[in-house]
């Protein structure tokens, strides 16, 4: 991935960066280094760029380097057509963007018989010329057309030959990058979107049945609500200029002649006609791409976002859990797990209608509770899970026991159940049994277990099938990369699914070490890991400071401080008199020492990485993650129907979108807090307000107990800021001049007006 010169200026700009600093990032990704590895262990290399310069850094070189090959062969195509001029190549090597050079290359692309094709083949191309040219001729143009009459190819009237010559300049306009460039920049700037309905019943889309909004400004989801509402047939939209005359005389500054002309009604009529029936619906379909990709890319962004916050949520950590998948009439499914999230055992009980066998549900979750020394219970979101929230309650308030109940978003449980991955991991399990499992572990661990289920099956986005399914696979690996890298992976108790997430790990990899854990136990070193079938030096390198040993025989292996850097570390403690037990988590002995003293340019020690590792030697292994709270619900709201307006309830935040927060607040269907009421200022971002997972106050707004609709207010819990009183500053005024001093002072002027008074 070598920096092509001409979009180094480019990187460096969308980057935030140094040229320097880009430089050396695609110098280390050429040498096969993960986003994750780069940010955390080659801050001095890089300039102490983050994760996200790094990775447009990769992204925008990757787009230019596509660029230059797809440049390379549009030049030697043009080439071989011996039709490339020293001004043609020169506009295509420094063309920037794909759309650009492909407006370049499009006279000379390969193309299907068009009307100018046949134009041409009835030796048409002469008149087309001296039509373009409009000469000041009083000839009349029907008399020059005339003289390329050719019965034989069709040409039988002086009509024919100007309609023909006409195709030539039409599609020869068409394909002008200047023109091209110019109407798609004024469609973008002062264009509209306008949708109608197609069919005459109300529909979820009747908001886009007579709509129009601008294509500068409409918003991600409102442009994926009429695609979508255009996917079902409901609607049908168009991208429109403000007018069509704007657009067409772009094209007329540059192809009518200021000279009087015959042949100016003719070039008037072809310019029209390219416009209405090549350019128009061309540069449409063009803008209706960009819009897709912008409105895709948006809702992705939304979707990293949410799946960001919902992977770093609280972890309960290594509690034994007794995990609940609530229902009716087949009952509520019980497993418990210990604290590695290990299975114990599995049981059904019926608190609920229709059995409601309460005494003999108590009865059985006593057992387990007595059993396994259960820490807490947790239940999972859907059906029944109110009813059984509230016989869980009144079983504990029975019990001396120190331990909590909470209900857990259960979203995706069902796609894990039946899941590869969990066939793998339990076979002999149920599919309802693996459901509960999955509750029971996410309260222990969100991310280890959320990383086993498709992101797309969380409900965490905005029209996530609508985008670009690619795009939108790849955007979310590398949140969840992301994610797991930050938090660190516990190396003997990982699962092969959260190990392949690990910088430089794949999949194949990551059985190999659980293969390996299995067969040969414990690993009690990192560098144990080169023993793994297919983990080589360069692996070990990129994965081995995200994975942790908790009990290993060196304690920096479960430290944030990588292998290349222990003998740093050794030589710092050397300085100390302690061992490196004794000097982590040591304040005072690590503030006495001096860093500097360690840097070493040479081994890429330096002043970032020496700060690294004194964080790390205060907090080794500190989890990212902030402190695990629950949400309190109110007992007397279970159903849609217990909600009345005015009602003030705490949820928690399940899904950010571009027009507000969606919020569970125990009653089986979430409310909707409007992007207008998430704060008292004007939000335009909500996710700079609340994210997925927070714990908020809401006030309901509207019940639409029909649609199943609520609609919440956040702002409404807030207190209203107050603004500072203003300190109002006194004037202060002249002195008042005595009336006699005035006069004095007026006399002296006439004695002498040269006198300086006022």
């Amino acid at each position: 991935m070598n920096v092509d010169e001409r979009f180094l200026e480019l990187i460096t700009r969308e980057a935030g960066a140094r040229p320097d600093q880009v430089l050396q990032t695609v110098h280390l990704f050429d040498e096969g280094a993960t986003i994750p590895f780069i940010a955390r262990y080659r801050k001095d290399v890089t300039g102490n760029l983050d994760e996200r310069q790094i990775a447009l850094i990769y992204d925008r070189n990757r787009y230019f380097n596509e660029l230059i090959d797809r440049r390379s062969s549009i030049l030697n195509t043009i080439r071989e057509q011996e039709k490339l001029t020293t001004e043609l190549e020169s506009q295509i090597m420094e063309c920037s963007d794909k759309t650009t050079l492909e407006d370049l290359y499009l006279p000379f692309k390969p193309k299907r018989r068009t009307k100018a094709t046949v134009a041409r083949e009835r030796g048409l191309q002469q008149l087309a010329d001296i039509m373009a040219s409009q000469p000041e001729s009083g000839e009349d143009p029907l008399v020059v057309a005339e003289r390329y009459l050719d019965t034989e190819k069709g040409v039988d009237t002086g009509e024919d030959a100007l309609i023909g010559a006409g195709h030539i300049i039409a599609e020869t306009i068409s394909e002008d990058a200047e023109v091209r460039g110019r109407l798609r920049a004024l469609l973008v700037k002062k264009g509209k979107i306008v949708s109608t309905k197609t069919i005459e019943s109300s529909t979820k889309f009747d908001m886009y049945h007579e709509f129009s909004e601008a294509v500068a400004t409409i918003p991600s989801h409102r442009m994926l609500a009429i695609r979508r509402g255009a996917a079902e047939g409901v609607l049908t939209y168009r991208i429109q200029y403000d007018s069509d005359d704007i657009a067409v005389e772009s094209i007329r500054r540059k192809y009518i002649a200021e000279n009087p002309s015959q042949w100016r009604p003719h070039m008037e009529h072809t310019i029209k006609d390219s416009f209405d029936r090549l350019l128009q619906p061309s540069i449409e379909n063009e803008v209706r791409s960009d819009l897709k990709i912008r409105s895709d890319e948006d809702a992705i962004r939304v979707f990293e976002e949410n799946l960001e916050n919902l992977l770093l949520s609280p972890p309960a950590g290594p509690i034994r859990v007794l995990g609940i998948d609530p229902g009716f009439r087949t009952g509520c499914k019980v497993v418990v797990v210990d604290e590695t999230g290990k299975y114990l055992e599995y049981a059904t009980i019926f608190p609920t209608a229709p059995r409601s066998d309460t005494e003999g549900a108590a009865k059985k979750l006593s057992i387990l509770m007595d059993t396994y020394k259960v820490n807490a219970i947790c239940i999972g979101n859907g059906t029944a899970s109110r009813e059984t929230e509230a016989f869980v309650r009144d079983f504990l308030s029975t019990r001396d026991d120190d331990v909590f109940s909470i209900v857990v978003d259960e979203s995706g449980a069902s796609v894990y159940s039946a899941s590869e991955i969990a066939r793998e991991e339990h076979p002999d399990l149920d599919v309802t049994i693996r459901g509960a499992l999955s509750i029971a572990r996410r309260l222990q661990d969100p991310l280890a277990e959320l990383v086993k289920i498709d992101p797309k099956s969380l409900g965490i986005g905005q029209y996530q099938h609508d985008v670009d399914q690619k795009l939108l696979k790849a955007s979310l690996q590398r949140t969840v990369e992301s994610c797991v890298n930050r938090v660190g992976v516990e190396l003997n108790t990982a699962s092969w699914s959260l190990l392949r997430y690990t910088s430089g790990l794949s999949e194949r990899v990551a059985k190999n070490i659980v293969e390996y854990r299995n067969k040969n136990g414990m690993f009690s070193a990192r560098s144990e890991l080169l023993k793994v079938k297919g983990l080589g030096t360069k692996t070990y390198q990129l994965c081995a400071g995200f994975l942790r040993i908790r009990s290993g025989k060196n304690p920096l292996d479960n430290s944030g401080v990588h292998p290349e850097s222990y003998e740093v570390v050794e030589q710092i403690t050397g300085t100390t008199g302690v061992t490196i037990e004794e000097l982590i988590g040591n304040q005072e002995l690590i503030d006495g020492i001096n860093f500097q003293i360690f840097r070493n340019e040479d081994k890429g020690i330096g002043d970032l990485t020496l700060q690294d590792i004194r964080t790390e030697l205060l907090r080794p292994g500190r989890d990212p993650r902030s402190e695990f709270v629950a949400p309190s619900y109110r007992d007397d709201v279970r159903e849609i129907n217990d909600l009345e307006i005015g009602m003030r309830l705490q949820g928690r935040v399940t899904n950010v979108t571009r027009f507000g927060a969606f919020v569970d607040i125990g009653v089986h269907q979430d409310g909707l807090v409007h992007v207008s009421e998430l704060d008292h200022k004007f939000t335009k971002d909500p996710t700079t307000v609340v994210k997925v997972g927070d714990i908020i106050d809401v006030e309901v707004i509207s019940v639409d107990t029909d649609r199943r609709r609520i609609g919440l207010s956040r702002k409404r819990c807030v207190e209203l800021p107050k603004r500072p009183k203003r300190q109002r500053r006194r004037k202060q005024r002249r002195p008042q001049k005595s009336f006699n001093d005035q006069i004095k002072k007026l006399i002296e002027h006439f004695e002498d007006p040269h006198k300086n008074t006022r």
